[in-house]
């Protein structure tokens, strides 16, 4: 099978028929710490009363089938999901992984299973749980869409760690490359440990909205994540990024400068924790102090240890905003110190602040401060200025 036709799906006009009002969605856990369920329940723009309740226009409501959420149990709970299984469900649904995908081959050799949600009957009569992978396998072909949430999901994450004895991989290694959806789409990947919640629900929505018919395509990369969530590194979108710029790097964790050489893979990882925060907005790892340790990319945790050591490629790269940084800085300070003064100020050689003293201009400083005012007003009139 071909990789997805981007062009060909991008032109359909719509995938579920205009009268459909609801869309469920199975909710199945294999080797994870459910801590993408709190980060799913703990978005807000949209949240999942949003999903829920239906209040997003353009949107089918979303019926969640979620087994720590339910408010049913047991056989009712489960009959949803013998139903898509089997593609008798009557209505269009979407599954969300969560949690990395383990062996259970090498668990059944010891009449064990790492990871299931209910029972079948085995040729004794006798109850044999049912695999959480099993669920993934039977469900997915008649499935509208596969999201993996969170980087077990997405990539095999710490379940998957050198030396583990799962064999955990991911949900795009069980289904394989050649998987598509019932309406045509690979698996979506929305990494992180956890991943922040909003991108979670928005992820959902975009595809529920494209799905249905609302909404274009959304842009996804090359391995399945959302490229508007995805596209941009943590470095450039961090608040300490012009500490780096200018050679000024922490020494020890609470340090306000560049995290980079106290273990921040932020300029090679790619997320949008520090622009859109961790819950509403607030927090985000780089913004309340910690280095980014590279939970959302496929290599995590391995290609990231040792955790909070300064990494390889840092040696290079900071030594030489050292260099240029300690230039560009003091530079900086320059001007800022002659835009720290009133014309007024200037005239008198005297700032009447009595919270502290203001040393006046070197030379050098107004010397360069004219050069840097020559550049500034090459194409325009300075203010005050007589213009001829």
């Amino acid at each position: 099978m071909a990789k997805l036709n981007v062009a060909m799906l991008a032109q359909t006009s719509a995938l579920l028929p205009d009268n459909i009002e609801e869309v469920h969605a199975f909710w199945i856990a294999g080797g994870s710490c459910d801590g993408c369920s709190i980060a799913a329940v703990g978005a807000t723009s949209p949240s999942v009363e949003d999903l829920t309740n239906g209040t997003i226009p353009g949107a089918p409501k979303v019926i969640l089938h979620h087994p720590v959420l339910a408010v049913n149990a047991g056989e009712s709970f489960m009959e949803p999901f013998r139903l898509a299984a089997k593609g008798e469900l009557g209505a269009p649904f979407v599954i969300l992984c969560e949690g990395s995908i383990m062996d259970e081959g090498l668990a059944a050799e010891t009449g064990g299973y790492w990871s299931g949600m209910g029972s079948d009957l085995d040729e004794n009569g006798d109850p044999q749980p049912i695999p959480s992978s099993s669920w993934v396998t039977r469900m997915a072909e008649h499935a509208a869409a596969v999201i993996a949430v969170g980087t077990c999901a997405t990539w095999g994450g710490i379940p998957a760690a050198a030396g583990n004895p799962t064999n955990s991989g991911s949900v795009m290694d069980l289904l394989g490359e050649d998987y598509r959806s019932s309406l045509g789409l690979p698996v979506v990947n929305i990494p992180g440990c956890a991943p922040q919640g909003d991108n979670i629900t928005e992820t959902i929505i975009a595809v529920l909205l494209f799905l249905h018919g609302i909404g274009p395509l959304p842009e996804f990369d090359e391995l399945g994540r959302p490229a508007w969530l995805f596209g941009e590194t943590v470095h450039r979108g961090c608040t300490r990024a012009g500490y780096y710029e200018e050679g000024e790097f922490a020494k020890q964790h609470g340090d306000k400068e560049c995290l980079v050489e106290v273990g921040c893979w932020g300029p090679v990882v790619q997320c949008n924790i520090n622009q859109r925060g961790a819950i509403n907005g607030m927090g985000g790892c780089m913004n309340v102090g910690a280095p980014c340790i590279g939970c959302t990319m496929p290599g995590f945790p391995d290609s990231f240890a040792p955790f909070y050591q300064t990494p390889p490629g840092t040696v290079v790269s900071s030594n030489i905003s050292r260099v240029t940084g300690s230039l560009v800085g003091n530079l900086r300070k320059m001007t800022q110190a002659s835009q720290n003064r009133t014309n007024k100020w200037n005239k008198d050689g005297n700032v009447p602040s009595g919270w502290g003293h203001v040393a006046e201009p070197s030379v050098l400083e107004k010397v360069a401060h004219f050069a840097y005012e020559k550049l500034q007003f090459k194409n325009s009139p300075k203010p005050g200025s007589k213009v001829k």
